[in-house]
């Protein structure tokens, strides 16, 4: 077994409710580390809707998605807190009294007395693109993430989409493979535009293939593909010679592995918690934001952050029940605007 990462906390979901638990975890001194299946931080927010605009965040009239996220990561800064990202925790065991193992679809695992869960409606799930025959190649030679560069090096890739992953991925792939082609349906691209400007200039100097149309079939055998059909825009059809096929379709939220962890469900898709700590079924374990159910349960940051404030108060007497805790304020107690690092400085005697 790979060497535990241990910490006091494992935070499941690198969104807004997962980064704030992270400040207010770090308050009462305890150390976080978070795992999320995005290649980013910021879950939802960074992955579906970064320039969408709140209203609803209290004392900020506005911000966008990815702004939240900024400052989030900006109010965290001061406890440090570490990221797994591109990664799926697929099991929690309870090995202790307060102590879980949980494991990584890598192989990494981690021992924590707490586990939060704030996986907003799940794991992110790629979308499969309508290719009749893709299954067998999954896996092996058709992939939905990149999880290491280097298995593309000296590869046809041929990647399909036309948003900021499949753009990301072309710009960062297209130095290592021997041929890449960016094949997207239409001329309009959903990404960021500096990244269509790259691309188009990398098209310009003849690095890379930028193709209008759409995948119909695979060839290859026993999981490797060896080339994908492809008709235009106009009708026609020819050949694409490829090592590797990374469609970015988009993702969908599913429940995932959390399904199988034991707990009480409510419609198969939310954990019930109590509204006092915000603790499931299982003691140690606490779901806080969408993913969580509860009579009255609104599906609002301002709750999830609301939830992430009473989980760490709960937790930190799971896990230190011997320990008096007492409730401070961080615009008067001294020793939290010392950890925060804004402590005024006492004048010199």
């Amino acid at each position: 077994m790979t060497e535990p990462i241990k910490t006091d906390v494992v935070i499941i979901g690198a969104g807004p409710i997962g980064l704030f638990a992270v400040f207010e975890l770090g308050l009462l001194d305890m150390k976080c580390h978070l795992i999320d299946i995005l290649d980013k931080i910021g879950g939802q927010c960074a992955e579906l809707y970064p320039e969408k605009p709140i209203y609803d965040i209290p004392g900020i009239p506005f911000t966008s998605a990815h702004g939240l996220v900024d400052a989030l990561l900006q109010q965290i800064k001061p406890f440090n807190p570490q990221f797994h990202l591109n990664e799926m925790v697929e099991k929690v065991e309870k090995i202790g009294d307060p102590l879980f193992r949980v494991t990584t679809d890598q192989g990494k695992v981690f021992e924590s007395k707490v586990v939060v869960i704030a996986a907003g409606g799940g794991s992110f799930q790629p979308k499969r693109p309508p290719i009749p025959g893709i299954e067998p190649y999954e896996g092996t030679s058709v992939f939905y993430a990149v999880r290491k560069m280097e298995a593309f090096r000296d590869k046809r890739v041929l990647i399909v989409g036309g948003g900021d992953s499949a753009l990301d991925w072309t710009l960062n792939l297209a130095p290592i493979a021997t041929h890449l082609t960016l094949l997207h349906r239409r001329s309009e691209f959903r990404a960021a535009p500096d990244s269509v400007n790259k691309m188009m200039a990398l098209v310009g100097e003849g690095k890379i293939d930028f193709v209008l149309g759409q995948v119909t079939s695979l060839a290859g055998d026993n999981g490797q593909v060896s080339k994908a059909f492809v008709k235009t825009n106009d009708g026609s059809t020819f050949e694409i010679a490829c090592d590797a096929l990374l469609p970015f379709f988009g993702l969908t939220m599913k429940l995932g592995p959390v399904a199988n962890w034991g707990f009480e469900l409510k419609n198969n898709e939310l954990i019930p918690v109590d509204t006092e700590s915000f603790q499931t079924s299982v003691p140690g374990i606490f779901a806080i934001g969408d993913i969580n159910w509860y009579p009255g349960k609104l599906k609002l940051i301002l709750s999830g952050f609301h939830e992430g404030a009473l989980m760490a108060q709960r937790a930190h007497r799971y896990i230190y029940p011997e320990k008096r805790l007492v409730f401070q304020y961080t615009t008067s107690s001294s020793s939290l605007q010392k950890k925060l690092g804004v402590a005024p400085e006492r004048p010199q005697t």
